[in-house]
């Protein structure tokens, strides 16, 4: 009966230490996949999520801007026609005031 207890006793050990091993080979392979993968994102020079959001701000911001702009030069350029249309009315010709 003791020969057979430590045989199981030898049994359980050695499926602990199996089991350790197990462990650690998967341990060390998940280092090693995660390792390859970031280099080969690193050599594909992707772009990072926050990165991405930060160029879409920017370019969304740039898009508002130039609206703005547009719609300030549309003003501007009502406003010219304006000024230039008075002044040609009130002058005959073309003289030193006009450049155009």
């Amino acid at each position: 009966m003791s020969d057979r207890k430590g045989f199981m006793d030898d049994l359980t050990g050695l499926a602990g230490g199996a089991m350790s091993l197990v462990s650690g080979i998967r341990e060390e392979v998940e280092t090693l996949v995660k390792s390859r993968l970031d280099d080969a994102l690193r050599r594909l020079d992707l772009a990072r999520r926050d990165e991405l959001d930060a160029v879409r701000e920017l370019a969304a911001n740039a898009r508002i801007a130039q609206e703005d702009a547009e719609s300030r030069l549309a003003t501007l350029e009502t406003r010219l026609a304006a000024l230039e249309a008075r002044l040609g009315s009130g002058e005959s010709g073309g003289g030193e005031g006009s450049n155009a």
